[in-house]
């Protein structure tokens, strides 16, 4: 007999190559994914860069919708696209020189007054505040009574939601405006309270019957492309290395089921 060997290869094991081929793809896959979540990440951030800018409340006028120290991002707007409830930044000289958080309560043309049964009244309608329950102990809301008020064309009426300690529109009645200010002093209007993390403001809906409500900004579709871009990032920066150590443990497996005869 001769001292010759042979060797014998099992059938369907693969070759060499098939875990390099794995391993290409595995790249493939994890760059495309790594690059698709930069784009949505970075994507997210510019595009809440340029819709929204951030403020800090530093006081507690409009609690319990923003307490004081909070940080909120407001939605850059035109003052022509405020509607009643929202929730504005604005800057009026006769009130102050920084930039000022209230609520709308009533536009041009409105007549506004406070106080029946508990509630403000605009154009003959009890509205509904429910960004207030918190506050409120029975019928009263806390608010001042004041007078009815016509607001003048292209001008806003604004409360805080701490109605007994805000300086708002009711400390301002006597001023040559009678505590209007005009929709052009408006700078954006806040979406969301991010710091801490309480999410999109209420819809005011109390001021549903007295016309459209304004509709929510991009908030949600911004923060939505943000994570999905970290999860698609991390993702892919670990689906490589593991793809290609699968690859090898499987050429090893391979390797392994060569017989000697």
């Amino acid at each position: 007999m001769s001292g010759q060997s042979t060797t014998r290869t099992v059938p369907g094991a693969s070759g060499p190559d098939s875990g390099r081929a794995g391993g290409r793809t595995g790249q493939r896959l994890s760059g495309l994914a790594v690059a698709l979540g930069l784009v949505l990440f970075l994507g997210g951030f510019v595009w809440g860069a340029v819709v929204y800018r951030p403020y800090t409340v530093p006081t507690t006028s409009m609690a319990p919708t923003i307490g004081a120290g909070d940080r909120v991002l407001a939605e850059r707007i035109d003052g022509d696209e405020v509607r009643r409830g929202d929730v504005v930044v604005f800057t009026d000289t006769t009130w102050s020189n920084a930039p000022m958080v209230k609520r709308v309560v009533a536009v041009g043309g409105d007549k506004v007054s406070c106080c029946q049964n508990g509630k403000l009244t605009v154009n003959g309608e009890q509205i509904d505040e429910p960004y207030l329950s918190d506050l409120i102990e029975g019928p009263a809301t806390g608010s001042a009574d004041f007078p009815e008020v016509t607001v003048p064309q292209g001008r806003l009426f604004l409360l805080g939601d701490e109605r007994s300690g805000s300086v708002d529109s009711t400390a301002h009645l006597t001023d040559a405006a009678g505590g209007t200010v005009s929709r052009d002093a408006v700078q954006a209007r806040v979406d969301a309270v991010v710091w801490p993390l309480d999410g999109m403001l209420t819809a005011p809906t109390g001021f549903e019957e007295l016309g459209a409500l304004s509709s929510p900004g991009p908030f949600r579709t911004v923060v939505a492309a943000v994570i999905a871009g970290a999860v698609l990032v991390l993702g892919g920066a670990a689906y490589g290395p593991l793809a290609n150590r699968a690859g090898a443990s499987r050429a090893r497996a391979n390797g392994g089921t060569t017989g000697v005869r």
